[in-house]
């Protein structure tokens, strides 16, 4: 059977059993990776084992970072660090730069955190900040979604982009490093786009039910509001940690992976740094510096407010719940893009698109493209970046390409933002916690996300072409 054939009805089965019969993901995934495995060449009795392989082995790469990056997202709520970031951020910009503040607070904690849960934290403050000072409520929203779904969508260890640097075989460091470079880009963008939508939708502020005098709010009391009873009683843990403490957990892990990934680099032309980067190496693993900083974040929590571990465990069990789930969903996304490399699906796409340096960026386009109808069509993210990432690693194979595969990284990861309606939970969140109706979110949200991903996909072609870093 044809290869391309085998991946039509790899992509069939996976929107018939997500869209059609709602099935959740993993199992949609998998399903669709034993289907791709039982069409594809190979021994019959080996065809479910590799599936079952492949899955394992992406479980081993990607399972444990983003256990930690959940503990950290927690443990960064429950002491107040989160908090304390969105706060310090007000003092260093000032208040009368509002949007500025929320996108800058959004962008940091969207790197550990969740992007709903980034949401759910700001939005109080973004009403606060517009009862208190009138400035352009939606203005306030639009900037917080900004910052928030590009480190989501582009920064390790959230998963979607983690699930790209795996499938893509792109180092973490360098994943973090330009993805946060691009989306420092897309996120100047993303705000001047998002005072221009304010500007011409003049969106009214609704006050939420129960919503307290507006003359009692300032930065902050909305967070004491949202403590329970208990935590009330502790003023240290309102107050949150000092800055550069809250910071930690955020920062550690960037600065050590980053570290690893220059020191590699260097060690190619110098070898006389090779015990230091030995060591930098070991403290830059991933799971190594996920790990510190999870610790880092778990003091934080007995720090702040005293909670012992034994206390903090069905925090961290829920966290790890949602952790699990996808951790499957990813692991299963891998599978599938394994299978397509069985079904030699790679020397099909040669033939068709071509050899040399333009074959190489038109998949770039190609990446962008198909995860922007992915994103459409059944509305994840996170889903459209696995399923992309697996399809362009097939595609590869192990052809070199003419520019780093980060950028390809980071196409796909724009085209995942692109066309978010109403089959995406993003839309929904927003537009709830926003207290905006659909026909408004539509004006607003999903133009946003588009100039965002289009973006970062324009800007990632232009580094391929003018630094390709091969």
């Amino acid at each position: 059977m044809s290869p391309v054939l085998i991946l039509l009805i790899g992509l069939a089965t996976i929107i018939t059993l997500i869209l059609a019969l709602r099935i959740n993901a993993f199992a949609s995934l998998f399903i669709a990776a034993l289907v791709v495995s039982l069409l594809a060449p190979g021994e019959v009795e080996k065809k479910v084992v590799r599936v079952v392989e492949a899955f394992g082995v992406a479980c081993g790469k990607i399972g444990v970072v983003i256990a930690l990056a959940a503990i950290i997202g927690t443990a960064m709520m429950e002491s107040g660090a989160a908090d304390r970031i969105v706060v310090g951020f007000t003092r260093a910009i000032g208040p009368k730069r509002g949007s500025i503040v929320l996108m800058g607070s959004a962008f940091t904690l969207g790197i550990p955190v969740f992007f709903d849960t980034v949401f759910y934290l700001l939005v109080p403050i973004a009403r606060s900040y517009h009862r208190r000072t009138g400035q352009n409520y939606t203005r306030s929203l639009l900037a917080i979604a900004t910052g928030g779904v590009i480190t989501h969508t582009l920064v390790p260890p959230t998963p979607g982009p983690l699930a790209l640097a795996n499938t893509l075989g792109v180092d973490i460091g360098m994943m973090i490093l330009m993805g946060g470079a691009v989306g420092i880009i897309a996120a100047i963008v993303g705000l001047l786009f998002a005072n221009y939508l304010a500007r011409r939708y003049k969106i009214p502020y609704r006050l939420q039910p129960g919503e307290s005098d507006p003359n009692d709010n300032e930065v902050g009391v909305d967070t004491e509001q949202r403590l329970g009873p208990g935590d009330r009683a502790s003023i240290k843990a309102f107050e949150g940690p000092p800055l550069w403490l809250a910071l930690l957990p955020v920062i550690l892990p960037v600065i050590l992976i980053g570290a690893r990934t220059v020191l590699e680099q260097l060690a190619k032309t110098m070898p006389g740094i090779a015990d230091a980067v030995a060591i930098v190496k070991l403290l830059g693993d991933p799971n190594v510096a996920l790990l510190i900083s999870a610790a880092i974040s778990l003091y934080l929590v007995y720090r702040q407010r005293g909670t012992r571990l034994s206390a903090m465990e069905p925090h961290i069990e829920e966290s790890l719940k949602s952790a699990g789930i996808i951790i499957l969903i990813t692991a299963a996304g891998s599978a599938f893009g394994d299978m397509l490399k069985q079904a030699q699906l790679a020397d099909a796409m040669k033939s068709m698109i071509g050899g040399g340096a333009g074959a190489g960026y038109s998949l770039i386009f190609i990446g962008y493209a198909t995860a922007a109808i992915l994103r459409i069509a059944q509305g994840s993210t996170t889903s459209a970046l696995i399923v992309t990432s697996a399809i362009l690693s097939a595609i590869i194979g192990g052809n070199p390409l003419p520019y780093h595969p980060v950028y390809l990284a980071l196409a796909v990861g724009g085209g995942g933002l692109f066309g978010s309606w109403m089959n995406d939970s993003g839309f929904w969140i927003f537009s709830r916690m926003g207290g905006l109706t659909e026909a408004e979110t539509l004006r607003t949200w999903t133009p946003l996300l588009c100039v965002i991903g289009t973006t970062t996909f324009l800007v990632s072609l232009a580094l391929a072409v003018v630094l390709p870093m091969r």
